[in-house]
């Protein structure tokens, strides 16, 4: 089978669990002074569900998506990990938590996680692409880089796609700094490893993008050109990955 072949049947599935900073009325006390954090990267992903819904479609691929804030519940965070809940939710009742989790966490989980199982039963081999962005500076440090591509090095088909990407970039958009597991590594704990411990490196490759946030508030031009050239060099990684 060639790799177009191969290609064609990929089932390609995009995902945002950081598009929003919405807040449920319930929750809204626990935020009435935390408009700043709300509206600033740690509240959601600036940009990130405006590039979902671009690689959405243009490549004809299912979008699943929140627009809940991340400090409400983190949706990219597994059950035992502590970053699940921030400091306005930590200290919330069990009961209440587990009404958060109930209403929020577990219905999009299982979205993603049956439309992957679904496709991986048919014979598919899954592409699943999370859009996420960066604030340019954390914590005095600078980012240095203006798209981020994480993955697992130890699953073939991921370090091949993402080669394949950043390559497609350096012939497509030579000006973009493109580096791989940064800002973030790509095995840190998200949805992207969860899926991986459920499915062969065959069947399942995970990516999460990650974009500065500094062009993503650039003049709309900037912008626009940066979502252009992640959809093309995607496509095209897309055929020799």
């Amino acid at each position: 089978m060639t790799r177009a072949t191969q290609a064609a049947r990929d089932f390609i599935i995009i995902t945002c669990e950081h598009g929003g900073n919405r807040v449920p009325a319930r929750y809204a006390p626990l935020f009435r002074d935390c408009r700043d954090a709300l509206d600033s990267h740690r509240g959601y992903d600036p940009g990130a569900l405006v590039m979902a819904r671009h690689l959405a479609r243009v490549l004809a691929a299912p979008l699943i998506a929140s627009t809940v804030s991340r400090l409400l519940v983190e949706l990219n965070r597994s059950p035992w990990n502590r970053k699940l809940w921030s400091d306005m939710t930590r200290s919330l009742p069990q009961v209440e938590r587990e009404r958060v989790l109930a209403r929020y966490y577990v219905p999009y989980r299982a979205d993603v996680e049956s439309r992957v199982a679904r496709a991986v039963k048919s014979g598919r081999r899954v592409v699943h692409v999370s859009s996420h962005s960066f604030t340019p500076v954390l914590d005095g440090n600078v980012r240095y880089a203006d798209v981020g591509i994480l993955y697992d090095p130890g699953r073939h088909g991921e370090a091949q796609l993402a080669a394949a990407w950043k390559a497609a970039f350096a012939q497509l958009a030579p000006a973009l700094r493109v580096r791989r597991n940064y800002p973030y590594e790509g095995k840190a704990d998200g949805l992207t490893a969860y899926l991986r411990s459920r499915y062969a490196a065959t069947r399942y490759v995970g990516v999460e993008l990650e974009l500065n946030q500094g062009i993503v508030a650039a003049p709309p031009p900037s912008w626009r050109a940066l979502r252009e050239s992640v959809t093309a060099s995607l496509r095209a990684a897309l055929t020799c990955a």
